[in-house]
């Protein structure tokens, strides 16, 4: 009978070292070297905002090289100007169209998609192509093709050289179809990932019972992915509220002042009109209807999670 020695142990036989403690000192250093990056994120954020805040209680201008303590007077001119008062409903109206159209057309999407097949699969992958594009450049390539002269628009629909989309009085829904264009993808696939969320046997039990499909997406369907519609309409009418971009690109607020929102008022004020402090005023009033309009809607979002959770408030 043979038998076998146990293996040795590889290397020099010597036994690990223990870890060095670390000192209590570096222990308690270490969160507050991890929210570094955090707190200098917040002041990145906070400086301009209360620069800007104050800013809107002075009246710096570039004709005015000491600025002086004016108090509320930049306000009540803002609020008294009618072009102010356009402005907002301008910007009321992109939001709000935007948001509904963009909504209306992401849930259908995302319901087709849901479907599963080639061309859906396909289609998937293609939809965020427009999220890649900056909104300037989108701007851009919507500008060479609402051309009435050379652009393709009116070329494929049989328009003539005549129909102008930035004319007076389309503008405003030329920009609007801009915007869907460029942002109907998130809402899309923000709600394809609520709907491929759902739990499966709900459906299961109501197609073995014998329920429709409409009946289901009444029922079933929708009242659970209301609060991914909600999210998505938050950020869609969030980002609305405060569109720049495409829009000037487009129009620079005109014809007139047919698509002057709020942020272009405040660029015109602030950079060319250098009249700092009325341009700081706008921002700030659109900085409290923003706050203002996203507590509501959380709140909204809120009792609809709880709805979809299954427990009323």
């Amino acid at each position: 009978m043979t038998t076998t020695a146990p293996p040795r142990p590889s290397g020099t036989g010597t036994p690990p070292r223990a870890p060095r403690p670390v000192p209590g000192w570096r222990r308690g250093l270490r969160p507050y070297l991890l929210s570094i990056p955090a707190v200098l994120i917040i002041v990145g954020i906070l400086y301009p905002f209360v620069l800007g805040a104050y800013y809107a209680f002075l009246n710096y201008a570039a004709v005015v090289p000491r600025p002086v303590f004016v108090g509320l007077t930049n306000f009540v001119e803002v609020l008294s100007d009618p072009v102010f008062w356009a402005s907002v409903r301008v910007t009321a109206i992109y939001a709000v169209t935007a948001t509904v159209v963009e909504t209306v057309l992401g849930v259908g999407i995302a319901l087709l998609l849901n479907r599963s097949s080639l061309v859906g699969r396909i289609f998937e992958r293609v939809l965020i192509l427009p999220l890649m594009i900056a909104p300037v450049i989108a701007g851009v390539i919507w500008g060479l093709m609402f051309n009435p002269q050379f652009g393709v628009l009116n070329h494929v629909l049989g328009l003539g050289s005549t129909f102008d989309w930035l004319g007076e009085g389309r503008a405003l829904w030329s920009v609007v179809l801009v915007d869907v264009w460029i942002f109907t993808p998130f809402v899309a696939i923000l709600v394809l990932a609520g709907i491929r969320s759902l739990p499966k046997e709900p459906f299961e039990a109501s197609a073995v019972d014998g329920a429709s499909w409409f009946y289901m997406f009444r029922r079933l369907m929708l009242p659970m992915m209301w609060p991914y519609i909600l999210v998505a309409v938050i950020f869609r009418f969030m980002d609305s509220l405060k569109v720049f971009d495409h829009v000037y690109v487009l129009t620079a607020g005109g014809p007139g002042d047919a698509t002057r929102t709020l942020q272009i008022g405040a660029y015109q004020n602030s950079i060319v009109n250098l009249n700092y402090s009325q341009g700081s005023t706008y921002m700030f009033l659109l900085w409290a209807i923003v706050f203002l309009t996203a507590r509501y809607l959380v709140s909204v979002l809120g009792k609809a999670q709880r709805r979809a959770a299954g427990s009323e408030e």
